[in-house]
């Protein structure tokens, strides 16, 4: 059965950082892209990051491009998402997601994830 654990959220202030952990198991990791997603309330689930298998395929979404870093160690069948000079925007419970294919390419797009994370809560204060 394969699970993914997100860990790593918490309360910070604007302009911190914070990295989150996503841990993989009952699947071969390195066979699989992963990605991270977030969910605000009352808004829809958002594109955040995404790696292929190998990790030489890295793609972001434009709200956070350029402060946030995803990365992943296959070893310890993790995956991270490093968030910097984070905002009041960034507040939601982020996601961490594996397809069940295993492609190359990672996708942007949630109906490309088959595996999902509880969650975890990201809060950002001004």
């Amino acid at each position: 059965q394969v699970q993914l654990v997100e860990s790593g959220g918490g309360l910070v202030q604007a302009g911190d950082s914070l990295t989150l952990s996503c841990a993989a198991s009952g699947v071969t990791f390195s066979n699989h892209n992963a990605g991270w997603f977030r969910q605000a309330p009352g808004k829809e689930r958002e594109f955040v990051a995404a790696i292929s298998r190998t990790g030489m395929s890295i793609y972001y979404g434009d709200s956070v491009r350029g402060r946030f870093l995803i990365s992943r160690d296959n070893d310890k069948n993790l995956v991270y998402l490093q968030m910097n000079s984070l905002k009041p925007e960034d507040t939601a419970v982020y996601f961490c997601a594996a397809p069940k294919s295993q492609t190359y390419i990672p996708t942007r797009d949630l109906s490309g994830y088959d595996y999902w994370g509880q969650g975890t809560q990201v809060t950002v204060s001004s």
